[in-house]
């Protein structure tokens, strides 16, 4: 009697083990679960550097350092001129010539030392751009710009290689978990590194600062370089491009000719936009308007990480039993705009927990929106281009995100100064006039990034036609 209870047992235990550890089912003999871990340290040096430029940063040089938002803003955006290079670079990667016999790792070193060199001179520029040291701030702009496009093209580089270097060494029939494996990691990264970060300035001064950035850049070669060692074998006398490499340019234009296709990147970039200009405010708002500190405000991104990792978790459950991905993507995009009323309310109703609950929820739909918006994107891929598409989505979002961003620091600076100057009227003299109205902003990009999903959403779940999706399906 016991002996068929212990097997029940053991059958329940190990399908609980690909429920609720979904990646333990990606490491194959060719590419164990060790290796494979190692392997995505990448991403999390990648969500270092992320959270350094859009969390931690934006809110020093804005209320510490006492830098213009809309400067602030530019230089935040900076790094994301490459991402329309992605597909691109993973492209090129493809077919690169070495006589190393390598076609990843170039790249993903190249990656690194770019990203190292920028950081290194990053804080030194920020300093410099404040106008109190011998030279003018013109100075510290210039090389400040260098410094953000260096590790925005060497994020760029390294991320879009890494994970083809990930999708080489996977058999094929596990590429989508390793990928998704790889997609969490950079959440994890961002989560960890958002505590590690706001831990570490809580006690702020400029040399502090200088030592977190350039720890930074240590850190980020550190990781890549356990990360990369003895993934790609070498291939004797070098490497050489493939012969029947698919002209990209055709590609592109066969695939953007679908009406539907555009109607989906509009909305992307609607609600990219949308959920992106928050990027270099929400810190900010944090400690100008409400009082928090810089361990406070740079927890937020934890926040907003912890948010988007159980949007995801839903939109794959969901995904998982047919639904169409539009329709959950709009209900990312209306998760997004209930949460930009609750920051707008929180400023009136002086609730921290209120503004923290609308950080969470914006992550929240944007992981939705996110996840849901690729899916949709993919499923529109036609004679095994789904490289292409998921390189399209992440052209738009990215370029979008970078463009919300742009804009959002000179609304905020705009609004904000005639507000403070009483030109907006009595009832609107404070510092949260300004972030308020890129609030609003927000909220009717997201409503027009509804109004473009509309005609795509379909009614009814569609089981019958979609293959099963779950989150270790999740493509990136």
């Amino acid at each position: 009697m016991s002996q068929p209870r212990l097997s029940r047992g053991a059958k329940l235990w190990a399908r609980m083990g690909t429920e609720f550890l979904p990646f333990a089912d990606a490491a194959t003999t060719e590419l164990p679960l060790r290796r494979l871990l190692r392997l995505s340290l990448f991403q999390v040096s990648v969500g270092l550097a992320m959270v350094l430029l859009n969390a931690t940063l934006n809110r020093v040089m804005i209320v510490e350092l006492g830098i213009s938002a809309t400067l602030v803003a530019v230089m935040v955006a900076l790094p994301l001129l490459f991402a329309p290079l992605r597909a691109l670079i993973g492209h090129k990667s493809d077919n690169h010539t070495s006589i190393l016999g390598w076609k990843r790792v170039p790249y993903i070193w190249m990656g690194t030392m770019l990203q190292f060199a920028g950081l290194a001179i990053m804080p030194f520029a920020i300093l410099v751009m404040t106008g109190n040291g011998l030279q003018g701030p013109l100075a510290g702009e210039i090389f400040g710009a260098m410094a953000f496009v260096m590790v925005g093209a060497g994020v760029a580089i390294t991320q879009t290689a890494g994970l083809a270097l990930a999708n080489d060494l996977a058999p094929a029939e596990v590429r989508p978990r390793v990928v998704s494996l790889l997609y969490v990691m950079l959440l994890i990264g961002m989560f960890f590194s958002s505590v590690v970060l706001g831990q570490l300035l809580v006690d702020f001064s400029e040399t502090r600062l200088v030592g977190v950035i350039q720890g930074t850049a240590i850190v980020t070669v550190v990781l890549n370089t356990i990360a990369l060692w003895k993934q790609e074998a070498r291939v004797p006398g070098g490497t050489r491009p493939a012969a029947d490499a698919p002209d990209f340019s055709a590609s592109w234009s066969g695939f953007t000719a679908d009406r539907k296709v555009r109607r989906l990147l509009a909305a992307v970039g609607l609600g990219a936009a949308g959920f992106g200009m928050q990027d270099i405010l929400l810190e900010p708002y944090g400690g100008q308007v409400l009082g928090l500190s810089v361990g406070a405000t740079t927890g937020l991104t934890a926040l907003s990480s912890a948010g988007t990792l159980i949007g995801l978790a839903l939109a794959a459950r969901a995904l998982g039993r047919g639904y169409d991905p539009t329709r959950i993507a709009g209900l990312g995009a209306l998760a997004g705009i209930m949460a930009f009323a609750m920051v707008v309310f929180s400023a009136p109703l002086a609730s921290v927990e209120l503004f923290g609950l609308g950080a969470t929820c914006i992550g929240f739909g944007n992981g939705l929106f996110a996840v849901c918006t690729l899916t949709a994107a993919m499923d529109l891929a036609r004679n095994g281009n789904s490289g292409l598409a998921l390189g399209a989505w992440g052209a738009v979002q990215a370029s979008a995100a970078g463009l919300g961003i742009l804009v959002s620091g000179a609304i905020r600076d705009g609004i904000g100064s005639l507000a403070m100057a009483g030109e907006l009227g009595p009832g609107l003299v404070s510092p949260a006039t300004g972030y308020s109205m890129v609030w609003h902003f927000e909220i009717a990009l997201l409503f027009m990034s509804l109004i473009a999903l509309g005609p795509l959403a379909r009614r009814t779940p569609d089981v019958t036609n979609r293959a099963r999706f779950g989150l270790t399906e999740f493509p990136t």
